[in-house]
């Protein structure tokens, strides 16, 4: 289910929303995720996500559910406004997937985009 979002707003599923509760409460503290991207591999970009402590004077900061933040640097905002953070599992595999309405084009192998 795709949630209904601002087309400028970073957003995330109830199973992302669910995994990174989970997360969270394990590691013990923690405020949300910081979302960015890295150049990477043949098409250009890569998703780089982590935790997220405490937001910088630099982030772009979105609310998720009055609980969760999630930050991403005023300068990778542009290539990634949008996005929709969900959390899949296939068979063994378990991982965040980002639907991003600014990709123009993806590697063979969906490890890299380009905008």
């Amino acid at each position: 289910m795709k949630p209904d979002i601002d087309k400028n707003a970073i957003a995330m599923t109830q199973q992302a929303i669910d995994h990174v509760y989970t997360m969270l409460t394990e590691r013990g503290h923690g405020i949300g995720l910081r979302l960015g991207v890295k150049t990477l591999g043949c098409s250009g970009y890569a998703y780089n996500i982590g935790f997220l402590d405490k937001t910088e004077s630099n982030d772009k900061i979105f609310e998720i559910n009055n609980d969760i933040t999630i930050a991403v640097d005023k300068n990778a905002y542009p290539l990634i406004k949008g996005t929709v953070i969900d959390f899949i599992s296939e068979g063994l595999s378990r991982q965040f997937k980002f639907t991003n309405p600014n990709v123009k084009d993806l590697c063979g192998c969906g490890e890299s985009f380009s905008v």
